[in-house]
């Protein structure tokens, strides 16, 4: 059954209600960091741009395809990380794209660094109401709207953990140009915490569990738990699994100091798995050096 049938089957229901979907979801979050908390920019020692691309669902039409691009850096001698983040969402008959752009202040407390992130943007949000196939004039034409949001969060790391919370969405806002007096579409506000560490198993291999919980009203606490297993500071082989949702096999590959590779396959664990099969994550994180003498350490997140 297609994305679109679904949507059908939502806008013939009596209330024609549609709230906007959860923020899209990253299997390789933990390398994706500016896309689900401001507080992450500038955690890297060097301006890093990432690149990702999702393809969920592979088999069902109108299933969702995500392509983000976000880059941060510290600003030297001051304690002050900027970024920017990019990202383009497809579901059904909807077409978001999102634009922020990241102030986060960071303390050093002990072993880490303490960062307190503020971003502010907009979401444009297209929907193509006619390509449902619907006999009903409300659903005949296509209707869009550009929105302005903000959003906050906490980063803490060290060299081997990290925590931390944010709501990348604050406002909770109807989206006036898309609705009218039957279908209502909005933007709702997201919670997200996260946490890492890396643990020394062997000269040569250190394991890395991590998780991710968000939570959004109405819909149940989503939880994504994950395990990597690296080898050299090169290798990293990792399982993780989705509540309600998939497991997942990640693959990463430090090419070299500044580049980085990253793949994962999710094989859905509901009754829509019957239906696809799987989804794809490409993922490229490059660390620009201008200074020979410069050493690039390894990240771990």
């Amino acid at each position: 059954m297609s994305v679109r049938l679904l949507f059908l089957f939502l806008f013939l229901g009596t209330l024609y209600h549609l709230d906007a979907q959860q923020q899209p979801m990253y299997t390789q979050y933990m390398f994706n960091g500016l896309a689900i908390n401001p507080a992450y920019a500038g955690s890297h020692e060097s301006i890093s741009a990432t690149a990702l691309a999702r393809i969920q669902w592979v088999g069902i039409e109108g299933a969702p395809r995500t392509q983000t691009f976000s880059i941060h850096s510290p600003i030297p001698d001051r304690n002050i990380g900027l970024g920017a983040f990019f990202a383009h969402d497809e579901l059904g008959v909807t077409d978001q794209s999102t634009l922020y752009l990241s102030y986060a202040y960071m303390m050093q407390t002990g072993k880490g660094t303490l960062s307190m992130g503020i971003q502010g943007g907009f979401q444009s949000t297209n929907i193509n109401y006619a390509e449902l196939g619907v006999n009903d004039n409300k659903l005949q034409a296509s209707a869009s709207e550009i929105a302005p949001n903000f959003g906050a969060g906490l980063f803490y790391s060290s060299s081997r953990f990290y925590v931390g919370a944010s709501i990348p969405v604050l406002l909770n806002k109807e989206l006036d140009g898309i609705n009218n007096s039957d279908i209502k579409t909005s933007q709702i506000r997201h919670l997200f915490l996260t946490a890492g560490y890396v643990m020394d198993l062997s000269p040569v291999l250190k394991l890395k569990p991590s998780g991710l919980i968000k939570s959004v009203s109405g819909a149940p606490i989503e939880m994504d738990i994950n395990a990597n297993l690296i080898i050299n500071d090169r290798v990293w082989l990792g399982a993780s699994y989705r509540s309600f949702d998939s497991i997942s096999l990640l693959f990463d590959l430090q090419i070299n100091p500044q580049l980085r590779f990253g793949y994962s396959y999710d094989y859905t664990t509901t009754d829509l798995g019957q239906a696809n099969s799987g989804s794809h994550e490409f993922m490229l994180n490059y660390r620009f050096v201008f200074s020979k003498s410069k050493i690039v350490t390894p990240r771990y997140f």
